[in-house]
């Protein structure tokens, strides 16, 4: 049986980079929200996390945002959203 994450953290970033995969920094961020399970399902499938303004379908096997509000309204084209592990309390 597979655990889903109970939260993790999301990183709105100017533009999708390529490089080692790692997630960019959340200082370099333009915002970023940590946000935890709401125990739903969203519309894509996947879990939905919310939190700090943010609502996201999140694919907790390859941390792919399937679906993302931000304050209640999708990005604009040019920005895109990493996962990263949550920090710790």
């Amino acid at each position: 049986m597979t655990t889903v994450p109970r939260r993790f953290e999301i990183l709105l970033v100017a533009a999708f980079t390529e490089g080692d995969g790692a997630p960019p920094a959340p200082a370099t961020a333009l915002r970023s929200a940590v946000v935890e399970a709401t125990g739903d399902t969203g519309a894509s499938g996947y879990p939905r996390y919310a939190g700090e303004g943010m609502e996201a379908d999140i694919d907790p096997e390859t941390l792919t945002v399937e679906a993302l509000l931000v304050d209640g309204a999708e990005i604009d084209y040019g920005l895109s959203v990493r996962v990263a592990a949550a920090p710790a309390d």
